[in-house]
């Protein structure tokens, strides 16, 4: 429809332009016409024979309105036209339509030098004028125009609909996938076209958001499975403890059945509490960032623990980072508490800028982690038989925690090679005006 109206309105532009031109260029021939045949009249003498042109019709006329010579096409007519021009306006362009048709005349006074040089001052009018051509005097025009604009609308609208078409297809196609994709299954990828356009990137968009997302919830549903063993066992445990009770209740002491029974409870609250952390620290929007001297943390803020093992601490120069304080020193604390439970005889934590980055080091002299393990012991929930043996009562999520903090942190902690026990080193990206070396 709208193409319609525009089209329409161009060719009623153009139908009026194509008039307008064909009339001007009419009057110009006319008048041309009308002037050289007044210039070849003479004084004394009859008028000369009007000049053999398009414009066949030509008339003077004098003063009185009578025809003084015409054409042979226009001799025995009346005037073409009885308005002859002023005389502050020699010459007038008209259309005079009789019921035989219409006629295109320019009407031109003789100027009074020319009419006293000739007849005597005696003013006279010279017509000279050409029926309407068929362009103007019917709709020829009208419909060639109208047919053309109705033409060029069904091909705009072909093109349109055709170029839509070609462009929507691939979405209708990505839609049609999207809708088929669902939780129980995330492999299924949407259709990316060959071509590099906007609507090839949203769909390598889209699937690059699927691989996220698939990869998101296969972490979430092993990471559940996992949680669910995890918890299954102490609650098992408890259950058993409570049942032998009820059933034996001569041949159970109460109190202890309430004791371990307490224990139970405490490891399970123990082990929730860091599930929680793990969770909010993998879904939650971190809170904004603050400068944090990890110099400060190793001196001030690091041992929380009561444990008898000895930490050594060395700090080169102001070591300054953007992160969460609070994460932060739980990292390096959950580090040193991990590196006691392994040593024999003392922990060395030091910090330093390398290049642009900030790194702290952990290392203990206990027995250290084979190479083949230094990936497992920070995946949830696993624990080395070591460690099960020094700390029953553990989780296992500590250094899952402390890695997914430090990623949060566009950092990295690794167990790197140590000629002696662990050694842990945590790289983070220094602050911005901290980058001197």
């Amino acid at each position: 429809m709208v193409s319609l109206i525009v089209f329409t309105v161009i060719a009623v532009g153009l139908d009026l332009i194509i008039r307008n031109a064909i009339r001007d260029d009419i009057f110009r021939e006319t008048q041309r016409v009308a002037i050289d045949w007044i210039a070849s009249m003479k004084p004394g003498l009859p008028p000369a024979a009007a000049p053999t042109s398009k414009v066949n019709l030509l008339q003077l006329v004098d003063s009185r309105g009578r025809v003084v010579s015409a054409s042979p096409a226009a001799a025995g007519r009346p005037p073409l036209s009885t308005v002859r021009p002023p005389h502050d306006d020699r010459i007038l362009h008209l259309t005079e339509c009789s019921p035989t048709g219409c006629v295109l005349v320019t009407a031109t006074r003789v100027s009074p030098q020319e009419a006293r040089f000739v007849w005597n001052g005696d003013s006279h009018v010279v017509y000279a004028g050409m029926a309407e051509p068929p362009a103007l005097s019917t709709h020829i025009l009208e419909i060639g125009t109208l047919t053309a604009a109705l033409l060029t609308t069904a091909f705009t609208t072909w093109m349109v609909w055709a170029l839509v078409g070609r462009t929507l297809r691939p979405v209708e196609a990505i839609r049609e996938r999207t809708s088929e994709i669902g939780v129980g299954d995330l492999s299924m990828r949407v259709p990316e076209p060959p071509y590099d356009d906007e609507i090839a990137r949203l769909a390598r968009t889209v699937n690059e958001t699927l691989a996220r997302l698939e990869k998101a919830v296969g972490q979430q549903r092993h990471f559940a499975s996992i949680v669910s063993h995890e918890l299954k066992t102490p609650v098992t445990g408890l259950r058993i403890q409570l049942e032998e009770a009820v059933l034996y209740p001569d041949s159970v002491d109460q109190r202890e059945v309430i004791q371990a029974g307490l224990a139970t409870t405490e490891r399970l609250r123990a082990l929730i509490d860091d599930i929680l952390i793990f969770a909010r620290i993998r879904t939650t929007v971190p809170a904004p960032p603050e400068p944090v001297d990890l110099g400060t943390l190793v001196h001030e803020e690091l041992i929380t623990t009561t444990r008898p093992v000895p930490v050594r601490t060395r700090v080169r120069n102001e070591v300054t980072v953007l992160g969460n304080r609070v994460q932060l020193g739980g990292v390096l604390n959950n580090l040193v508490v991990n590196a006691q439970r392994h040593a024999r005889t003392g922990v060395e934590v030091s910090a330093e800028r390398r290049g642009d980055q900030a790194v702290v080091t952990v290392s203990d002299d206990g027995d250290g982690i084979a190479p083949e393990a230094r990936e497992r012991v920070f995946q949830p929930f696993v624990r080395l038989s070591d460690g099960r043996h020094r700390d029953p009562t553990g989780s296992g999520l500590g250094l899952a925690i402390s890695r997914a903090i430090v990623a949060d942190h566009h950092g990295t902690l690794e167990i790197e090679d140590s000629p002696r026990g662990a050694r842990f080193v945590l790289r983070l990206p220094l602050l911005g005006r901290d980058v001197t070396d």
